[in-house]
């Protein structure tokens, strides 16, 4: 096996680069051999398989990633750390760095022509939710993704109705992929560390959406406006959405209006948003006539 990234290669770096952990942009170094196989474990990775890393950071794992058998498109946003990276890569890697923003970049353009992509990120609290809500809307040659993000974060991606966790990014995601937390991870592996512990999230995609739903728009609109108010009945947190026909078409819906939003599953929210839909076609039709 080829050596992998340890704190004192990690420290080292950083200073024959000159660099410090940027706490603007929330790096974490992995500092830890064994989580970072642990991590390319759990996603999958086999020889042959192509990964788009996010975040790569020092390369503590596009290190493990090589070691599988893979080749590697390392999207890393942080210029200053591309020659750092490069210098702990083996020269004929099979690795193409982009410096890129992973909530802009063109995902379909980048991973082309490829069809079947996996997803490996160590990812910051900041933009942990929004690079894995983009990736699952708009990079569909990613099939499958391995995150690490903030425990938190974590348990909200992958939550079922009923959980303190479970909210309106638990719902989108759920619609996109199956997710499961599949490991935590201590702060201790990492340079600087974290106060929080980590949580290894896999998701894999849907081949197609697990419920049919005519305007899926209309229901994630649905779903905010559900969680905004949590506590609050969906009579009630559905109101500034649906107006006066909210109680009509929940019970159109088969939803009581007393529930509240933590305890409809996907499949509610895809009767509720075609429910909707339809009365408001119904509204135009009375307009028009």
């Amino acid at each position: 096996m080829s050596d992998l990234l340890t704190p004192a290669t990690i420290q080292a770096t950083l200073a024959a680069h000159g660099l410090q952990p940027s706490r603007a942009l929330g790096q974490n170094f992995l500092a830890d051999p064994n989580t970072a196989r642990r991590i390319v474990r759990h996603a999958g990775i086999e020889p042959g398989d192509h990964v788009v890393e996010v975040g790569p950071g020092l390369g503590s794992l596009t290190l493990a990633l090589l070691e599988a058998g893979a080749s590697v498109t390392a999207v890393e946003l942080d210029r200053h750390l591309v020659p750092a990276l490069a210098a702990n890569l083996p020269a004929d890697a099979p690795v193409e760095i982009v410096v890129a923003d992973a909530l802009t970049v063109d995902w379909d353009a980048l991973l082309a022509p490829r069809t079947r992509v996996a997803m490996v990120a160590n990812l910051p609290y900041n933009v942990a939710t929004p690079v894995v809500i983009r990736a699952l809307e708009t990079a569909t040659r990613i099939d499958r993704a391995l995150v690490m993000v903030q425990r938190e974060v974590g348990e909200r991606l992958a939550a079922g109705p009923g959980s303190k966790a479970y909210g309106a990014v638990s719902v989108k995601v759920a619609y996109f992929a199956h997710a499961a937390v599949v490991g935590i991870v201590p702060p201790t592996v990492f340079i600087p560390q974290p106060k929080v512990d980590s949580a290894l999230v896999k998701l894999v995609r849907h081949a197609t959406p697990p419920v049919a739903v005519a305007d899926p728009d209309r229901m994630f609109a649905l779903v905010r406006a559900g969680f905004a108010t949590r506590r609050k009945m969906l009579r009630q947190s559905l109101r500034p959405v649906l107006g006066a026909s909210t109680v009509a078409i929940l019970d159109a819906a088969a939803i009581a209006p007393t529930e509240r939003a933590e305890t409809l599953v996907l499949a509610d929210w895809a009767r509720l948003a075609d429910s909707a839909r339809l009365a408001s076609v119904e509204q135009v039709r009375r307009v028009e006539t």
